[in-house]
């Protein structure tokens, strides 16, 4: 299993590419062909529970939603 280094590392290449607008990532020596910004950012998403689950964390992800009758 990756360091949490190292896959802060992929993160910070997708990110970076994702970006510039360019779909091809490389790291270690390694290419990667994305097919769209969408597909970039889902991979984003999983090296971010990648990194939690590495770190010992959950992402929590709440919607709280308020309203009024405005009276």
């Amino acid at each position: 299993m990756p360091t949490s280094t190292e896959l802060r590392a992929r993160r910070d290449a997708l990110a970076a590419q994702r970006s510039s607008g360019v779909a091809r990532v490389s790291y270690d020596g390694k290419s990667i062909d994305y097919r769209s910004v969408a597909e970039i950012d889902r991979a984003i998403e999983a090296l971010d529970r990648e990194i939690a689950a590495a770190e010992g964390r959950r992402i929590v992800r709440q919607v709280r939603v308020t309203t009024t009758k405005g009276l």
